[in-house]
């Protein structure tokens, strides 16, 4: 099942900035949720602010593939936001909105599957992490399931559908460290009352946990959409540039040809 992970003999590179990358939104994912759980409106967009300062500044060293990656995600997760959370009601935030934070925050998160996948550390045990993650992720679910709790049948589906991902996906690195920064801000962010999730889910009518055991499952969807589409999205841009070169050109031609 680990055949398409890396082994541990590859040869592999400690990039430091792929690691300040992830330090830095660990811990400012952290510090914007636990603010937030008694802030102001006005606040929230100041944290929003911030987030998108911390964001931008992270892009301006990335690829043009990893910014039009990080652009798809953002987009496609805070839709997905605005659809789970204030429409369907699957998780509620305090004020019943979505955050100003959140879709750079989303961003964040993205960005940070993207360096720790590409990081010398996941690189050399992803073998290793991903028996943790399984292990650790799998007996979460269980819990779910095993009439302990509220419960949490959501969770256990979910889990079911990251193993997917991890071991069908074409990223699994990146999913992998999905993992870890999404289930650390899932648990902060419900443990503070930031958010909460529903104790049914609204669509399929099963348990759910506050957070779902298998939540990391949501952020593999956005990450796989980011990647697969990055492509058409940057072949797009190119044939824009393409036709507004085009059409420049035919307007100059023209304006010498009526000066002649």
């Amino acid at each position: 099942m680990l055949r398409h992970f890396p082994s541990s003999d590859i040869a592999c590179v400690h990039k430091q900035r792929d690691y300040i990358i992830a330090a830095i939104t660990f811990f400012c994912v952290a510090f914007a949720l636990v603010n937030d759980a008694d802030a102001t409106l006005a606040e929230q967009k100041v944290l929003g602010g911030c987030a998108w300062i911390f964001l931008l500044c992270f892009l301006h060293g990335e690829s043009k593939e990893i910014r039009v990656q990080v652009g798809i995600a953002i987009c496609f997760a805070t839709v997905g936001e605005h659809f789970a959370s204030p429409f369907m009601g699957g998780y509620t935030y305090r004020f019943h909105n979505v955050p100003a934070y959140v879709p750079p925050g989303h961003g964040m998160v993205y960005l940070t599957a993207v360096a720790l996948a590409r990081s010398g550390l996941f690189l050399k045990y992803a073998r290793e992490i991903a028996t943790f993650v399984v292990v650790a992720c799998g007996l979460w679910s269980l819990w779910g399931v095993s009439g302990l709790g509220q419960g949490d049948a959501v969770g256990a589906m979910l889990f079911c559908v990251f193993l997917i991902y991890l071991f069908k996906g074409k990223s699994p690195l990146v999913y992998l460290a999905a993992f870890f920064i999404t289930t650390w801000l899932e648990i902060i962010g419900t443990a503070v009352g930031t958010w909460k999730w529903a104790a049914i889910d609204p669509v399929l009518g099963w348990t759910q946990g506050n957070p779902p055991s298998g939540v990391s499952a949501w952020y593999c969807w956005v990450d796989s959409v980011a990647m697969g589409g990055s492509a058409p999205v940057m072949q797009g841009l190119k044939n824009v540039r393409q036709w507004f070169k085009s059409v420049k050109i035919g307007k100059n031609a023209y304006q010498g040809a009526s000066d002649d």
